[in-house]
């Protein structure tokens, strides 16, 4: 099985925390788990924007409920006075789950405190990040803290009952706080159960990656053929994938493995029915990112989005 090199480019992040990530085509890609710093900082920041969002929110509905008051009604009717709390209700609902749904959902697979931090959730079996791992991990998330947090609220000077739930709840967002320090892959009990991670985003564009390690041209004659203009693949072709697999194609570039490159141009070949090339698998990966990314692109214009080989 093919491996690629320690990267050893993560942020000098712990050794403990690489893992190796296999890919559907059979490719073994080095991986850094985010550690536990990062997605308490990244979940600080989510708060924050989640709390900043409410806030907006709620200015929006006071100014409809000072400009509903300003038409020169004697009172504002009980029934828009409820329609304005369902819809405090929902925003609360929305800003709880379809925030960390939307973004992680996204081509980055990460909200803007995962980005922040230079994190992102991935699928553990290194396949594609499915709806359904990410549902799963963020309903997690409504009984690991926001239910907790309702206990909590509850308590006050009301009698002891009440005082014991607010301690459940002090006692049980911290088990779940202390769960990813007691796995190795740092892993919360949503992302057990949706099987996935969160581990360290790339740093650098891969554009400033392959020029710098791009193979040279070959000559032919007077000319010299760039790797682009050597390999040149039509719409079949490169409608043999999708979103996922340029991203997967991304990191093995990345890491600029000679082992992990013929595997990949080989598995490459054998879908689109060429001769894997030999000595130059790198200008051939190059070249067929490149002309993949483009047609993604142009299909993005058009209203059309292939999210992996089989979508």
């Amino acid at each position: 099985m093919a491996r690629t090199l320690q990267p050893g480019r993560t942020r000098g992040s712990d050794p403990r925390l690489k893992r190796t990530l296999v890919t559907p085509e059979g490719v073994a890609l080095d991986i850094a788990v985010a550690p536990a710093s990062a997605r308490i900082g990244a979940l600080f920041i989510d708060l924050a924007a989640l709390f900043g969002l409410v806030i907006g929110f709620l200015l929006t509905l006071s100014l409809i409920a000072w400009a509903y008051s300003a038409t020169g009604l004697p009172a504002m009717a009980d029934g828009f006075v409820n329609f304005l709390f369902v819809l405090f209700l929902i925003g609360l609902f929305l800003a709880r789950n379809a925030y960390f749904l939307f973004f992680e959902l996204g081509q980055r697979s990460a909200t803007w405190g995962k980005r922040a931090v230079g994190i992102r959730v991935a699928a553990r079996d290194g396949g594609r990040l499915t709806a359904e791992a990410v549902i799963a991990r963020n309903l997690l998330r409504d009984i690991e803290m926001f239910l907790p947090l309702m206990f909590m609220t509850s308590g006050g000077a009301q009698g002891t009952l009440s005082e014991f739930a607010a301690w459940s709840g002090v006692a049980w967002v911290g088990v779940f706080l202390v769960f990813p320090l007691l796995n190795k892959d740092r892993l919360r009990c949503g992302d057990l159960i949706a099987g996935t991670w969160v581990v360290e985003a790339p740093q650098s564009k891969l554009g400033k990656v392959v020029a710098a390690g791009a193979a040279p041209s070959i000559a032919v004659g007077d000319d010299a053929l760039l790797p682009a203009d050597r390999y040149r693949f039509g719409d079949a072709e490169l409608a043999v994938y999708g979103e996922y697999e340029l991203q997967m194609l991304e990191q093995v570039l990345r890491t600029a493995n000679p082992i992990a490159m013929e595997t990949v141009a080989a598995t490459i070949c054998a879908k689109i029915g060429w001769s894997a090339p030999t000595g130059d698998e790198q200008a051939f990966l190059d070249a067929y990112y490149t002309q993949l990314r483009a047609r993604l692109e142009r299909g993005l214009r058009f209203g059309k989005r292939r999210a992996d080989k089989n979508g």
